[in-house]
Protein backbone atom coordinates (compact mmCIF):
# COMPACT_ATOMS: atom_id res chain seq x y z
CA UNK A 1 0.00 0.00 0.00
CA UNK A 2 1.21 3.39 -1.16
CA UNK A 3 2.29 5.10 2.35
CA UNK A 4 -0.16 8.26 3.08
CA UNK A 5 1.86 10.45 4.79
CA UNK A 6 -1.00 13.32 5.27
CA UNK A 7 -3.26 11.18 7.26
CA UNK A 8 -1.20 11.34 10.22
CA UNK A 9 -0.54 14.39 12.68
CA UNK A 10 1.39 16.83 11.27
CA UNK A 11 4.01 18.25 13.58
CA UNK A 12 5.85 20.70 11.01
CA UNK A 13 9.28 21.61 12.01
CA UNK A 14 10.38 24.86 11.26
CA UNK A 15 13.79 25.23 9.62
CA UNK A 16 15.55 26.57 12.86
CA UNK A 17 18.13 23.83 12.77
CA UNK A 18 19.46 25.24 9.61
CA UNK A 19 21.11 23.34 7.02
CA UNK A 20 24.97 23.89 7.40
CA UNK A 21 25.78 27.08 4.76
CA UNK A 22 28.94 25.25 4.04
CA UNK A 23 28.61 24.53 0.15
CA UNK A 24 30.39 27.04 -2.34
CA UNK A 25 27.84 28.39 -4.38
CA UNK A 26 27.74 32.56 -2.95
CA UNK A 27 25.68 34.19 -1.24
CA UNK A 28 25.07 36.91 -4.61
CA UNK A 29 23.57 33.79 -5.97
CA UNK A 30 21.34 32.97 -3.76
CA UNK A 31 20.08 36.30 -3.66
CA UNK A 32 19.36 36.65 -6.91
CA UNK A 33 17.26 33.35 -7.11
CA UNK A 34 14.96 34.66 -4.15
CA UNK A 35 15.07 38.45 -5.90
CA UNK A 36 13.95 36.52 -9.24
CA UNK A 37 11.40 34.44 -7.43
CA UNK A 38 10.12 37.36 -5.46
CA UNK A 39 9.22 39.01 -8.64
CA UNK A 40 8.00 36.55 -10.50
CA UNK A 41 4.24 35.73 -10.94
CA UNK A 42 4.89 31.85 -12.20
CA UNK A 43 7.80 29.69 -11.89
CA UNK A 44 8.39 26.46 -14.15
CA UNK A 45 10.11 23.95 -12.59
CA UNK A 46 11.52 21.38 -14.40
CA UNK A 47 13.83 17.96 -14.22
CA UNK A 48 15.74 15.13 -15.85
CA UNK A 49 13.92 13.04 -18.10
CA UNK A 50 12.86 9.56 -16.49
CA UNK A 51 13.05 11.46 -13.34
CA UNK A 52 15.04 9.39 -10.01
CA UNK A 53 13.74 10.27 -6.74
CA UNK A 54 16.53 13.29 -6.34
CA UNK A 55 15.04 14.77 -9.52
CA UNK A 56 11.23 14.92 -8.98
CA UNK A 57 11.60 14.77 -4.88
CA UNK A 58 13.70 17.95 -5.01
CA UNK A 59 11.18 19.99 -7.48
CA UNK A 60 8.43 19.10 -6.24
CA UNK A 61 9.71 19.79 -2.40
CA UNK A 62 10.19 23.58 -4.18
CA UNK A 63 6.91 23.22 -5.79
CA UNK A 64 5.27 23.07 -2.26
CA UNK A 65 7.04 26.22 -0.88
CA UNK A 66 6.62 28.79 -4.13
CA UNK A 67 2.72 27.61 -3.97
CA UNK A 68 2.37 28.65 -0.14
CA UNK A 69 3.85 31.68 -1.30
CA UNK A 70 1.18 32.03 -3.50
CA UNK A 71 3.33 31.68 -6.60
CA UNK A 72 1.86 29.88 -10.14
CA UNK A 73 3.66 27.02 -9.81
CA UNK A 74 3.92 24.53 -13.49
CA UNK A 75 6.62 21.72 -13.18
CA UNK A 76 7.03 19.07 -15.57
CA UNK A 77 9.67 16.68 -16.93
CA UNK A 78 10.48 16.15 -20.85
CA UNK A 79 9.42 12.37 -21.20
CA UNK A 80 7.66 11.78 -24.89
CA UNK A 81 5.33 9.39 -22.87
CA UNK A 82 5.01 11.57 -19.94
CA UNK A 83 4.33 9.14 -16.63
CA UNK A 84 5.77 9.06 -13.24
CA UNK A 85 7.94 6.30 -12.64
CA UNK A 86 5.86 3.69 -10.64
CA UNK A 87 8.28 3.84 -7.71
CA UNK A 88 7.79 7.66 -7.63
CA UNK A 89 4.43 7.72 -7.26
CA UNK A 90 3.75 7.83 -3.65
CA UNK A 91 5.47 11.38 -3.60
CA UNK A 92 2.74 14.03 -2.70
CA UNK A 93 2.69 17.27 -4.94
CA UNK A 94 1.94 14.99 -7.97
CA UNK A 95 -0.74 17.50 -8.60
CA UNK A 96 1.42 20.46 -9.86
CA UNK A 97 2.56 18.02 -12.49
CA UNK A 98 1.93 18.51 -15.95
CA UNK A 99 3.06 16.88 -19.41
CA UNK A 100 5.65 18.70 -21.76
CA UNK A 101 2.53 20.10 -24.14
CA UNK A 102 1.07 22.12 -21.18
CA UNK A 103 4.46 23.96 -20.15
CA UNK A 104 4.79 27.38 -21.18
CA UNK A 105 7.01 27.51 -24.48
CA UNK A 106 9.09 30.72 -23.64
CA UNK A 107 8.82 30.55 -19.55
CA UNK A 108 9.78 33.90 -17.40
CA UNK A 109 11.12 31.89 -15.06
CA UNK A 110 12.34 28.37 -15.42
CA UNK A 111 14.03 26.30 -12.62
CA UNK A 112 16.02 23.50 -13.38
CA UNK A 113 16.74 20.40 -10.99
CA UNK A 114 19.64 17.68 -10.84
CA UNK A 115 19.99 18.31 -14.72
CA UNK A 116 23.67 19.08 -16.16
CA UNK A 117 22.58 20.05 -20.06
CA UNK A 118 19.84 20.85 -22.08
CA UNK A 119 20.03 17.79 -23.19
CA UNK A 120 18.95 15.84 -20.19
CA UNK A 121 15.73 18.37 -20.08
CA UNK A 122 14.02 16.19 -23.33
CA UNK A 123 11.16 17.97 -24.70
CA UNK A 124 11.87 20.73 -22.41
CA UNK A 125 15.71 21.47 -23.60
CA UNK A 126 13.79 24.54 -25.68
CA UNK A 127 11.29 25.51 -23.40
CA UNK A 128 14.81 26.38 -21.10
CA UNK A 129 17.19 27.70 -24.10
CA UNK A 130 14.60 30.60 -24.70
CA UNK A 131 13.49 30.67 -20.75
CA UNK A 132 14.19 34.20 -19.77
CA UNK A 133 15.79 33.38 -16.70
CA UNK A 134 17.06 30.25 -16.49
CA UNK A 135 18.32 28.70 -12.78
CA UNK A 136 19.84 25.49 -12.72
CA UNK A 137 20.16 23.89 -9.80
CA UNK A 138 22.26 20.67 -9.71
CA UNK A 139 25.25 18.56 -7.79
CA UNK A 140 26.81 17.06 -11.52
CA UNK A 141 30.61 17.92 -11.58
CA UNK A 142 29.95 17.84 -15.01
CA UNK A 143 27.91 20.51 -14.84
CA UNK A 144 29.33 23.50 -16.44
CA UNK A 145 26.25 26.25 -15.94
CA UNK A 146 24.49 26.04 -18.76
CA UNK A 147 22.05 28.75 -17.55
CA UNK A 148 21.80 32.57 -16.89
CA UNK A 149 21.92 31.58 -12.91
CA UNK A 150 23.94 28.23 -11.68
CA UNK A 151 23.34 27.23 -7.97
CA UNK A 152 25.89 23.83 -8.20
CA UNK A 153 27.30 22.37 -5.32
CA UNK A 154 29.41 19.28 -6.92
CA UNK A 155 30.70 18.24 -3.78
CA UNK A 156 26.79 17.60 -2.29
CA UNK A 157 25.81 14.31 -2.17
CA UNK A 158 22.52 14.95 -3.75
CA UNK A 159 20.61 17.95 -5.45
CA UNK A 160 17.88 17.74 -2.25
CA UNK A 161 20.41 18.83 -0.22
CA UNK A 162 20.66 22.38 -2.41
CA UNK A 163 17.13 22.61 -2.22
CA UNK A 164 16.48 22.20 1.06
CA UNK A 165 18.87 25.35 1.23
CA UNK A 166 16.40 26.94 -1.34
CA UNK A 167 13.44 26.03 0.73
CA UNK A 168 15.06 27.44 3.95
CA UNK A 169 15.82 30.37 2.11
CA UNK A 170 12.44 31.39 1.00
CA UNK A 171 11.19 31.02 4.52
CA UNK A 172 9.84 27.81 3.85
CA UNK A 173 8.55 25.28 6.65
CA UNK A 174 9.60 21.49 6.34
CA UNK A 175 5.72 19.90 6.66
CA UNK A 176 5.90 16.15 6.14
CA UNK A 177 4.98 16.66 2.59
CA UNK A 178 8.24 18.42 1.41
CA UNK A 179 10.70 16.53 3.77
CA UNK A 180 8.76 12.92 1.96
CA UNK A 181 10.27 14.75 -1.33
CA UNK A 182 13.43 15.49 -0.24
CA UNK A 183 14.05 12.51 1.85
CA UNK A 184 13.62 10.71 -1.32
CA UNK A 185 16.13 12.35 -2.93
CA UNK A 186 18.65 11.82 -0.27
CA UNK A 187 17.95 8.42 0.04
CA UNK A 188 17.77 7.74 -4.07
CA UNK A 189 21.43 9.60 -4.39
CA UNK A 190 23.16 8.23 -1.62
CA UNK A 191 22.12 4.85 -2.06
CA UNK A 192 20.42 4.64 1.44
CA UNK A 193 23.13 6.29 2.92
CA UNK A 194 25.96 3.57 1.37
CA UNK A 195 27.35 5.35 -0.97
CA UNK A 196 30.96 7.41 -0.18
CA UNK A 197 28.94 10.72 -0.49
CA UNK A 198 27.56 10.52 2.96
CA UNK A 199 29.33 13.04 4.93
CA UNK A 200 27.63 13.51 8.52
CA UNK A 201 25.85 16.98 6.53
CA UNK A 202 23.42 14.22 4.98
CA UNK A 203 23.21 12.61 8.48
CA UNK A 204 22.19 15.82 9.77
CA UNK A 205 19.74 16.82 7.09
CA UNK A 206 18.11 13.19 7.20
CA UNK A 207 17.41 13.84 11.01
CA UNK A 208 15.80 17.05 10.28
CA UNK A 209 13.64 15.73 7.83
CA UNK A 210 12.45 12.53 9.74
CA UNK A 211 11.87 14.27 12.67
CA UNK A 212 8.77 15.91 10.73
CA UNK A 213 7.30 12.05 11.38
CA UNK A 214 8.41 10.40 8.10
CA UNK A 215 7.89 6.85 8.31
CA UNK A 216 11.51 5.77 6.63
CA UNK A 217 10.13 2.27 6.43
CA UNK A 218 7.69 3.00 4.47
CA UNK A 219 9.31 5.05 2.14
CA UNK A 220 12.15 2.41 1.46
CA UNK A 221 9.77 -0.08 0.87
CA UNK A 222 8.18 2.23 -1.95
CA UNK A 223 11.58 3.03 -3.46
CA UNK A 224 13.12 -0.70 -3.15
CA UNK A 225 11.15 -3.29 -1.84
CA UNK A 226 8.14 -3.25 -4.72
CA UNK A 227 8.20 -4.32 -8.15
CA UNK A 228 6.03 -6.67 -10.65
CA UNK A 229 6.59 -9.89 -11.14
CA UNK A 230 7.56 -9.27 -14.88
CA UNK A 231 10.66 -7.54 -13.11
CA UNK A 232 11.99 -11.04 -12.13
CA UNK A 233 11.61 -12.12 -15.67
CA UNK A 234 13.30 -9.60 -17.01
CA UNK A 235 16.11 -9.61 -14.35
CA UNK A 236 16.68 -12.72 -15.26
CA UNK A 237 17.09 -12.63 -18.95
CA UNK A 238 19.70 -10.07 -17.76
CA UNK A 239 21.66 -12.05 -15.35
CA UNK A 240 21.51 -14.42 -17.91
CA UNK A 241 23.45 -12.66 -20.27
CA UNK A 242 26.27 -10.93 -17.63
CA UNK A 243 29.59 -11.08 -18.73
CA UNK A 244 32.57 -10.56 -16.88
CA UNK A 245 35.88 -8.76 -18.52
CA UNK A 246 38.50 -8.17 -15.61
CA UNK A 247 37.28 -5.87 -13.66
CA UNK A 248 34.41 -4.94 -15.85
CA UNK A 249 30.95 -6.59 -15.55
CA UNK A 250 28.19 -5.52 -18.35
CA UNK A 251 25.12 -6.94 -19.43
CA UNK A 252 21.83 -5.33 -21.19
CA UNK A 253 17.78 -5.38 -21.47
CA UNK A 254 16.41 -4.86 -24.69
CA UNK A 255 12.82 -3.71 -25.66
CA UNK A 256 11.74 -7.20 -26.70
CA UNK A 257 12.43 -8.30 -23.03
CA UNK A 258 10.19 -5.85 -21.36
CA UNK A 259 7.25 -6.12 -23.79
CA UNK A 260 6.96 -9.58 -23.42
CA UNK A 261 6.15 -9.12 -19.70
CA UNK A 262 4.22 -5.10 -20.28
CA UNK A 263 7.50 -3.94 -17.99
CA UNK A 264 8.22 -0.11 -18.53
CA UNK A 265 11.52 1.23 -19.14
CA UNK A 266 11.62 3.21 -15.59
CA UNK A 267 11.52 -0.51 -13.72
CA UNK A 268 14.65 -1.39 -15.10
CA UNK A 269 16.69 1.20 -12.70
CA UNK A 270 17.66 -1.46 -10.19
CA UNK A 271 19.28 -3.84 -12.19
CA UNK A 272 22.38 -2.36 -11.81
CA UNK A 273 22.57 -2.39 -8.09
CA UNK A 274 22.44 -6.31 -8.59
CA UNK A 275 25.00 -6.79 -11.03
CA UNK A 276 27.74 -4.32 -9.41
CA UNK A 277 27.71 -6.85 -6.34
CA UNK A 278 30.25 -9.05 -7.72
CA UNK A 279 33.81 -8.52 -6.07
CA UNK A 280 35.35 -9.28 -9.37
CA UNK A 281 33.93 -6.35 -11.00
CA UNK A 282 35.39 -2.64 -10.43
CA UNK A 283 33.04 -1.06 -12.87
CA UNK A 284 29.54 -2.18 -13.88
CA UNK A 285 27.67 -1.17 -17.00
CA UNK A 286 23.85 -1.94 -17.98
CA UNK A 287 22.63 -1.17 -20.93
CA UNK A 288 18.72 -0.90 -21.58
CA UNK A 289 17.31 -0.09 -24.72
CA UNK A 290 14.44 2.01 -24.37
CA UNK A 291 11.05 2.77 -26.36
CA UNK A 292 12.71 4.46 -28.81
CA UNK A 293 15.64 2.13 -29.77
CA UNK A 294 18.17 3.42 -28.11
CA UNK A 295 20.59 2.48 -25.50
CA UNK A 296 20.71 4.30 -22.25
CA UNK A 297 24.01 3.29 -20.60
CA UNK A 298 24.06 3.23 -17.24
CA UNK A 299 27.74 2.93 -14.87
CA UNK A 300 28.76 2.29 -11.59
CA UNK A 301 32.62 2.48 -10.45
CA UNK A 302 33.77 0.87 -7.04
CA UNK A 303 35.97 3.83 -6.67
CA UNK A 304 39.50 3.57 -8.70
CA UNK A 305 38.08 4.54 -12.26
CA UNK A 306 36.09 7.79 -13.10
CA UNK A 307 33.21 6.75 -15.50
CA UNK A 308 32.18 10.31 -15.27
CA UNK A 309 35.18 11.07 -17.63
CA UNK A 310 34.14 7.86 -19.91
CA UNK A 311 30.89 8.99 -20.33
CA UNK A 312 31.44 12.43 -21.02
CA UNK A 313 33.46 11.41 -23.79
CA UNK A 314 30.92 9.47 -24.66
CA UNK A 315 28.00 12.68 -24.65
CA UNK A 316 26.99 11.83 -21.43
CA UNK A 317 28.27 12.60 -17.88
CA UNK A 318 27.34 12.10 -13.84
CA UNK A 319 29.48 11.78 -11.36
CA UNK A 320 33.12 9.68 -10.28
CA UNK A 321 30.95 7.04 -9.13
CA UNK A 322 28.01 6.73 -11.00
CA UNK A 323 27.53 8.07 -14.41
CA UNK A 324 24.97 7.31 -18.05
CA UNK A 325 24.75 8.42 -21.22
CA UNK A 326 22.75 7.23 -24.59
CA UNK A 327 23.94 5.44 -27.21
CA UNK A 328 22.41 5.18 -30.78
CA UNK A 329 25.11 1.96 -31.69
CA UNK A 330 24.50 -1.62 -31.49
CA UNK A 331 25.48 -3.09 -27.92
CA UNK A 332 29.14 -4.53 -29.56
CA UNK A 333 29.46 -1.22 -30.77
CA UNK A 334 28.82 0.69 -27.64
CA UNK A 335 30.78 -2.06 -25.29
CA UNK A 336 34.09 -1.40 -27.89
CA UNK A 337 33.60 2.40 -27.02
CA UNK A 338 32.61 2.40 -23.97
CA UNK A 339 36.14 -0.36 -23.34
CA UNK A 340 38.23 2.05 -25.44
CA UNK A 341 37.47 5.13 -23.22
CA UNK A 342 37.45 3.19 -20.20
CA UNK A 343 40.97 2.16 -20.88
CA UNK A 344 42.07 6.12 -21.18
CA UNK A 345 41.15 6.79 -17.44
CA UNK A 346 42.35 3.05 -15.71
Amino acid sequence: MTPDVRDRADRPARLDARPADTCPIPESSWDRALRLISQADEVALACHVTPDGDALGSMLAVAFVLRSMGKRVVASFGDRHFAVPRLLRFLPGQEMLVPPSDYPAAPELMIVFDSSTFERLGLLGPNAAVARELVVVDHHPSNAGFGTLSLIDAKAAATAMLAEQLVYRLGGRLDRDIATCLYAGLVTDTGSFRYSSTTPAVHQMAARLVATGLHTDEIARELWDRSPFGYLKVLAAALDRVELEGGLVWTYVTRVDRAAYGLPYAELEGIIDIVRRTDEAEVTVVLKEDDQGDWQVSTRSKGTADVAAVCAALGGGGHHNAAGYTSHDTVEETMAKFRRELGKVS
